[in-house]
């Protein structure tokens, strides 16, 4: 072989070798950043991530994730938009998914005098929406956010594409009878002292059947030290903040479905239910009244024993069921 072949040959093989180290570097920062990606979100990335939309009814604070249509995430009672993290992280890349803390719980600071019942929550989401320039949403729901969310669809249809309901409020049951101690407790203004301000001065009476791990999540000894704070510190940190927790819980009586039944008959909007099994706030009969009453109703699922916050304990099956409403996936 003469020596410039050699040559050439041996500068080949070398750049080739250089090619394939950062080709090979490359894979691996790669696989890395997948990696990263793919953590699951912890409660200082969801702060980091909160966002506030200056409104009539006050700063509302929310978190974004994601491009595309929208999708709008409502959270249960007393819970905030960090409920639905672990969906944000399977649905972000199908959806620009937008969850934010209803007015009276979580971050979201309330105008003064601004009232916090289930129709004000309507109205505050349509003018977040606007805000966001969002004209319609695939609509996800958890307990009272699902009664607002059923408030939502028959009062703006046209800003409902889909629509996914977990264990929640039905008219003929709202509010069920478990939350009328809860409701009394607020009108004597001491729901938030008695039963919030303990769980987060203790957090293992938090997580007992006591506490708002054993009543309303499947999985309680789960349940994080952080997730109990950053659900229920911001509710009971001053004297303001724990009269607007129990005006949120007064809201809920009168039934504020009452009277939306002839406006779910007419609903156009695709549907699914999702249903915890062993959820013992809301009745077992309820996902099945909606299943009726919903004319493009997709069905129910049943997950057996889960309880009411399930959403946040089973992402996976929120994220299955959400792509294979939306058709995506």
């Amino acid at each position: 072989m003469h020596r410039r072949q050699f040559l050439g040959l041996a500068m080949g093989t070398l750049a080739a070798g250089v090619v394939a180290g950062c080709a090979s570097r490359i894979v691996r920062q790669g696989m890395a950043t997948s990696q990263a990606s793919s953590a699951p979100t912890d409660a200082a990335a969801w702060h980091a991530a909160r966002r506030f939309a200056s409104t009539r009814f006050g700063n509302i604070a929310y978190v974004e994730r994601g491009s595309g249509p929208a999708a709008l995430f409502l959270h249960g009672f007393p819970l905030n938009s960090f409920q639905w993290r672990g969906a944000f992280d399977r649905l972000s890349p199908y959806r620009r998914c937008v969850a934010p803390d209803s007015l009276g719980l979580g971050y979201t600071q309330v105008a003064e005098g601004q009232s916090v019942t289930p129709a004000d929550q309507v109205d505050m989401l349509v003018t977040l929406l606007d805000k966001l320039s969002i004209g319609s949403v695939d609509l996800i729901a958890n307990d009272s956010g699902g009664a607002v969310a059923q408030l939502f669809v028959t009062r703006h249809p046209e800003r409902v594409r889909t629509l996914l309901l977990t264990n929640c409020d039905v008219e003929n049951n709202c509010p069920p009878p478990a939350v009328l101690p809860v409701i009394e407790l607020a009108h004597a203004g001491r729901f938030a002292d008695e039963w919030l301000a303990p769980w987060v001065a203790d957090k293992s009476l938090a997580r007992s059947d006591k506490g708002l791990g054993g009543m309303t999540f499947t999985y309680p000894d789960r349940l994080a030290d952080e997730t109990i704070d950053m659900y229920l510190h911001p509710l009971v940190e001053s004297s303001h903040r724990k009269a607007l927790t129990n005006a949120y819980a007064i809201g809920l009586a009168p039934n504020p479905l009452a009277g939306v039944e002839p406006a779910l008959k007419r609903c156009a909007v695709p549907t699914r239910i999702l249903w915890g099994t062993g959820d013992d706030i809301f009745s077992k009969d309820d996902p099945d009244y909606l299943d009726k009453t919903l004319p493009r109703s997709r069905g129910v699922r049943r997950i057996e024993g889960a309880k009411l916050f399930f959403p946040e304990e089973f992402p996976d099956v929120v994220a299955e069921e959400a792509r294979r409403l939306w058709d995506v996936g």
